[in-house]
């Protein structure tokens, strides 16, 4: 089973082979360890190991992804954009979202018939005031516009940005025959892609969410202890109601 970011040496040095088979997450930070944790599949980790291999020429990207971080993503189609080796893309499955702009660094896309491509707009959350939310769609906007950016230089004179800002603001899948006429993708594969491994890739996502979930409830759950401990010293009249509200808890 191919692992959900991987990058393979073959044989032949000058030749690359690149899984991108998962979401793309950048750095984190661990505070219980108070240490920085690489993510395998950041953009530091992508340089560090392309670097590594200054003697590539040809560099083989196989997706099935359903996107990730628009910055890290972005970052990564750069790498690939400006490395001399000639990139060839294959969709197994699934390009989703920054995915299927990573996909856009390709030489040449290569898609089976029975795989998909998703374009949308970018989303973040935003809080504040007014202003400040005015301000996040703005910022929204012009994420937007880099992103189109990477399709409309692999399309050429098949796809405007009108066409492609609809598309994204449908939230829009794109079968192989529509990539192709439309230039984000150069031909179809010899056979159709195994989408066992889409499976996978969600089984992971599911995981990572319900540890996240996890994670998360267990916090709450010292915040409630907390809070309640503080409560048996002393009532502040109005504080703990609404911490217990914030926490999903009763009130």
């Amino acid at each position: 089973m191919k692992s959900m970011w991987e990058i393979r040496q073959q044989a032949d040095p000058s030749t690359l082979d690149l899984y991108i088979y998962g979401d793309v997450e950048p750095d984190g930070y661990d505070f219980w360890t108070d240490e920085a944790v690489r993510s395998e599949t950041s953009a530091n980790t992508f340089r560090a190991e392309l670097d590594a291999r200054p003697d590539v020429r040809q560099i083989n990207i196989y997706i099935n992804s359903y996107g990730g971080s628009v910055f890290k993503g972005t970052a990564i189609y750069n790498q690939l954009k400006r490395h001399p080796a000639h990139k060839t893309v294959y969709i197994d499955g699934f390009a989703c979202s920054v995915a299927s702009v990573i996909a856009m660094a390709g030489d040449e896309i290569v898609m089976p018939r029975n795989a998909l491509m998703m374009v949308h707009n970018m989303w973040m959350y935003a809080q504040g005031n007014a202003a400040e939310l005015r301000k996040a769609a703005d910022d929204l906007d012009k994420i937007n516009e880099a992103g189109r950016a990477a399709y409309l230089e692999k399309a050429g004179d098949k796809l405007t940005p009108e066409m492609i800002a609809e598309h994204e603001d449908g939230e829009t899948w794109l079968t192989a025959e529509e990539c192709i006429s439309y230039g984000l993708a150069d031909r179809y594969a010899d056979q159709d892609a195994d989408m066992s491994g889409a499976a996978e890739v969600l089984k992971k996502a599911n995981l990572n969410l319900e540890q996240r979930i996890q994670v998360q409830t267990s916090l709450a759950a010292q915040l409630r202890n907390l809070v309640a401990g503080h409560e048996s010293d002393a009532k502040p009249a109005g504080k703990s109601n609404h911490i217990y509200t914030l926490l999903g808890g009763k009130q």
